[in-house]
This record gives C-alpha cells, structure tokens and sequence, in this order.
C-alpha cells in the first residue's frame, strides 16, 4: 500500500503562507506602512483604488539599492533577524519576512526605491516566484513606492468572500489610525480614487494626536503620563543583555469627562504596535471601576516600550497576539500608572479645567446674575494657610452644599457629600470591618433574597421570630448612625460586596444642607485630593468643577482698556 502523506509542493506552501498574511486590503496596508515605518519614514502616504484591487504605499524612508530590491520580495527574505536569537531582540516592526513575498503570489508587486545616499533609483517588477522580472533605472525622490496591483487576482473566490469595499476601507482607515497612535510623529496622508480620503497630522505625543482621531474629546479631557519603570528582576532563558528600565506612556481619558459605552477605546501597545491582550485590558477596566458611571468604559491607550527579551512576537502572522513575560509585574506597573495619572496634585492642576463647563457656567451666570453664596468668617486662632501639598484652600460654603474653594489658579467648587463619599468609599475598600453590634438590630418581613444577601456581604443575621430577623453585626462606619437599620435594610435589596460598600459610604458621608466651618471644609478637601479616585465618586458623577482665573479675567472684561475720562 501506498503512502498518502505526501510533502506539499512549494507553491502550495507559498499560497498558503499568503492566506495567513495577506487576507485583505488592510492587511495589505499594514504590511507596506510597517516596512515604511521600520525604514525610518515620517511622511507616508497611501494611494487606495478598491474596485481595480490596487494599492500603493510611497514613504521618505531610508530606501534600498538595486542588491536589496532583487532580494526584497524572495521567500522568508528580511533585513531584521538573522538567527534564531533574534526572535528575542525583535526592535522592528517587521521580521518574518514573509508579506512581500506573499504579496507577489496573490498580486502583481513593483518597487520603485533610492537609497538616501544614492544618486539613482530602481524600479524592480517581480513574479510569481519572487524573483525580479522587470529591472530599470528610474528618477525618483530618495524612499520607496510600493504598488499592488490586481490584488487576489488569481484568488477570485477570495474576492468574493471579502467584505464590501465601504467596509474593507473602513477597516484600512483603522488600521491606520491604529498605527498612527503608535507613531504620532508620522504624517499620513489617504487617498481613495485619486482623491484625498483623510490626512492625520503629526504631534509630539500621542495625547495631542488622538482629538484628531476621536474629535469628540478635547485636549482638556484627557491626561497623558509618562514613566520610566525598572524591568522585572528575574531574567529570561533567552535574556542577554537587557536594558536597565522600559518605559510606559499612558493617555486617559479623564473619567468626569469623558468616557464610553462600549470598551472601544481601551488600546494597549507594545514597542510601536497595537496588540490584543485580554488580561491588560481587563487590568485596566479593573483600575478604572467605580469611577465611571454604570455601563460606561474609559478611554485608555497604553504604550510599553518593553526590552524585546520579554516579549515573544512568533505567536500569529499578524503580530497583534504576543507572549509577554512577568504578565503580573506588567499588570501591577500599570494599575500604579493609572492610578497616578487620575490623581489629582499641583502638577496638573491647570490641567483640570473644565473648559466647556466653564463656558456654559459664565454664560448662564452672565444672563442671570451672581452667585448666593454665604462666606464663612475665618477664626484669627485657627487660621488657615494654604498647604504646601495641598494648595486648594477652602472660602466658602454655597447652599450648605459646594464647598467654594482658592487656588493659585482660581477657584474651584467641590460638592461636599460625594467628595466626602469618595473619601468613605476607598477608606472602606481598603478596610472593610464588620463589627459586633449591641443589642442586635431587629429586621422585619424580609424575604429570603434579603437575607441570603446580607449573609453574603458578610452580615450574621439570623431567625428571631416570625418574620423577624435579629443583625448581629454591621458595617463599622455604620455603627454610630441613627438609621442603621435602613442602612441595613438598603443593603438586602442586592447588588455584591463592592456595591455595598458604596452603599454604606453614600448612607454615611456628609449630607448636603450640611452646614461646615472653615475647618471642617479644609479637612475635607485635604482627605479629597489625597484619595486615588478624586475625579469622580464611586457612581461616575463628577465630584468638582474648577474655574481658572483667566476664565473669570474674560467675563469680568479685565482686559478692556478704560479711556482716560471714564466716560466710555
């Protein structure tokens, strides 16, 4: 009997190399603008001609002379590995050598390049094989102009199976916006039938490119940070000499301002590339919880420049799925980045103004009056000097209900009861006690969810009578009110451990109509702005509004010149 196992020839090896890497026009795109990228370009600009299944990518990149042309689209050919032990220092975007070559067995591909240093450019046409067909000298700007043309051409099936052209440009502008937040000091430029599609604009950082990306939120909504962290202690099999730090760049969106409601927006990349990675993303879902509102996500790109012996790249062709070494020392870097970046402190206090409520506020406040607010006489014996950690100073009480605030900058109106109840909130979090209670608190006509609810908060309660529930013990910031018992009682209609504790730091925090003095509104503040989350309360509503000075110069006219006789 015959074998049937055969070994593959190697144009069907060819092909189904191609499958993998080259599946659509977007993938096409990336391809070409990651080898532009890798080439060292800052402008690049991609030509896009859906119905004639054509593309072309022309970069100012290093560009290449004629030897490298005729070897650039030959099988698993590349200038970035060498040897087995590159794949753990992988620094370029590309290594797998494997999309040009690809390209010419679904494609028809011709290069045109000249070299930085070089006086002459090439144009080189390739076959099926890889192999350069066509080879002429040709005038051309130093970089490279790569054009696919006839894409899937001796694929139609492929065609067919493909989605619409309306969404497959849909997908290219995302997978250029992708890239672009990577690389923010790149300009783009899209042409879609000869016409001009979008343009993306360099920046310096990849907080002021993406308004450009997502028009909907403002410079002012979001807060960027960058850090340099040390690299895990334990080295790898495959370390070698491994840099003394990575870095981390971080943009979020601030959570009283601006967030969404789809997780569509949480980005993490990895050393110039977004990528998928289920337990970052969750790692930052879970930083940011409880400072949204309900259903709602954050806006958060997270760029790690990582030393390449912790990463393994050879996962998928796309390179979007990586093995990352030391995931959970990773994962508690970031949770600190975070929580640094929505901190509030005198290093982004000027960036805390909210513009666009700021606005509104004065044009109200111009079509209808002043404020009402009661100021609080200072004692002489207790005077309070504005902090040096804490620079806001508290003024006044408006209503019994905002706390009317000085800075350097301005002035800020903080609501006392959810700035109080975040206060409670993560004190609680960090702390949670249960206290016996004397003599025990008696419920009454509770269903059995209500009380396999309180069990499960951790709150003994047992049977005392008919219909009647005898609560052994509480929450220890409950222990001291009045209404304990409805506290209790709020408690059994539901919701986890986390949702009780918020419950139990709003029943307790300071109500509004609250009368404070001038000591108690400065402690306030300063237990505030000490807690991680002070943007928000533990249900996602915004806890302050700040004014700056100049916003106040405007509406006050400040800057009007008053003639010399007053009489204007």
């Amino acid at each position: 009997m015959s074998s049937t196992i055969q070994a593959l020839p190697t144009e069907v090896v060819y092909l189904i190399t191609a499958g993998e890497v080259i599946d659509s026009f977007a993938s096409v795109v990336r391809e070409l603008v990651e080898n532009s990228l890798d080439a060292g370009a800052t402008r690049i600009v991609v030509y896009l001609w859906p119905q004639q299944w054509r593309i072309r990518v022309a970069d100012n990149g290093c560009g290449m002379n004629l030897e490298d042309l005729q070897q650039a689209a030959t099988a698993h050919s590349t200038s970035k590995i060498h040897s087995s032990d590159d794949l753990w220092n992988i620094n370029s975007l590309g290594f797998r050598g494997e999309a040009l070559h690809s390209l010419t067995t679904l494609a028809d591909l011709e290069i045109l390049s000249r070299p930085n240093d070089g006086d002459l450019g090439w144009r080189v046409v390739y076959g099926d094989d890889g192999k350069a067909q066509e080879v002429e000298a040709t005038a051309i700007a130093p970089g490279t102009v790569v054009t696919v043309s006839n894409l899937f051409g001796n694929c139609v099936s492929r065609r067919q199976g493909l989605p619409s052209a309306t969404q497959q440009m849909k997908a290219v502008q995302t997978t250029i916006h992708q890239i672009a937040l990577c690389h923010p000091q790149v300009t783009w430029q899209l042409w879609q039938n000869d016409r001009v599609w979008f343009t993306i604009s360099p920046a310096a950082t990849t907080g002021q490119l993406l308004p450009q990306i997502l028009p909907q939120v403002r410079q002012g909504d979001l807060q960027e940070l960058k850090l340099e962290i040390p690299n895990p202690q334990l080295p790898t099999q495959h370390s070698k000499l491994s840099t003394q730090h990575s870095a981390l760049n971080l943009v979020v969106g601030l959570p009283d301002r601006c967030h969404r409601h789809r997780p569509d927006w949480v980005r993490i990349a990895i050393n110039g590339r977004m990528v998928k990675s289920p337990e970052l993303e969750q790692t930052i879902l879970s930083a940011f919880h409880r400072t949204l509102p309900r259903d709602r996500y954050p806006i958060c790109l997270l760029h790690l420049f990582i030393s390449p012996d912790q990463i393994n790249w050879n996962r998928n062709p796309a390179k979007t799925e990586i093995y990352l070494n030391e995931l959970n020392y990773w994962q508690g870097q970031i949770t600190q980045a975070i929580d640094q970046a929505l901190r509030i402190d005198s290093a982004n206090f000027k960036e805390a103004v909210h513009t666009t409520r700021v606005s509104k506020l004065l044009k109200a406040a111009e079509e209808k009056g002043g404020y009402n607010f009661n100021p609080k006489p200072e004692d002489n014996t207790q005077h309070l000097a504005l902090s040096t950690q804490h620079s806001l100073k508290a003024v006044a009480q408006v209503s019994n209900t905002y706390i009317v605030a000085e800075h350097a900058s301005g002035m800020w109106l903080v609501e006392q009861h959810i700035a109080h109840e975040r206060v409670l909130y993560e004190q609680i979090c960090d702390n949670w006690q249960m206290l016996p209670v004397e003599p025990s608190i008696i419920l009454y006509q509770l269903s059995p969810a209500q009380v396999s609810q309180l069990q499960r908060i951790g709150i003994e309660i047992e049977t005392f009578g008919e219909q009647l529930w005898a609560v052994r013990n509480i929450p220890a910031l409950l222990q001291q009110r009045e209404d304990c018992a409805e506290a209790i009682l709020e408690l059994s209609w539901g919701g986890d451990l986390q949702a009780a504790q918020v419950a139990v730091a709003c029943r307790s925090a300071i109500r509004n109509g609250t009368p404070l003095n001038l000591q108690e509104m400065q402690t306030l503040l300063e237990q505030w702005q000490r807690t991680r989350n002070p943007r928000t309360c533990p249900h996602g509503r915004p806890i302050y509004l700040s004014l700056e000075e100049s916003a106040l110069s405007r509406f006050f006219r400040r800057h009007w010149v008053i003639g010399k006789s007053h009489g204007i």
